[in-house]
């Protein structure tokens, strides 16, 4: 099938993830996951901690996981800056369990001296890069 390409980035503060052409991007609203296709209609939408699909010129898909972030559409330029992002391969598992269980702790203990907010965004990028690694 004959798809329609973009031109996309994803940018994160240590590197750029990804630069080049794209028929697809699937990306993890903050309100929902969408979808951008060719001739997308402008937009700008804030991304959560998940798992963000590119699919390239030659319909072979790369998954990253992502913490969150922010996505523009214009003019068939898409440009996602993202907090992290990780291929599956480049995810440290242990890394990635031993954020989740501090982030458990902490969210068990109920101590008024931390901040819980960030405590919940924490597990949700380790249990995003657990997930897209396929291990628990």
């Amino acid at each position: 099938m004959y798809e329609r390409s973009f031109s996309l980035e994803i940018i994160a503060p240590n590197r750029v993830v990804f630069q080049g052409d794209a028929t697809s991007v699937t990306a993890p609203g903050t309100l929902g996951g969408f979808q951008v296709l060719f001739n997308h209609a402008p937009l700008l939408s804030s991304l959560d901690a998940g798992p963000l699909k590119v699919k390239n010129t030659q319909g072979a898909d790369t998954v990253y996981a992502t913490g969150g972030g922010y996505l523009e559409v214009r003019d068939n330029n898409v440009v996602v800056l993202v907090e992290s992002a990780e291929r599956p391969e480049e995810i440290d598992i242990e890394r990635a369990r031993a954020a989740r269980a501090r982030a458990e702790e902490r969210l068990k203990s109920h101590d008024p001296s931390f901040d819980a907010v960030r405590a919940e965004l924490a597990l949700a990028r380790a249990l995003n890069r657990l997930r897209l690694a396929g291990r628990h």
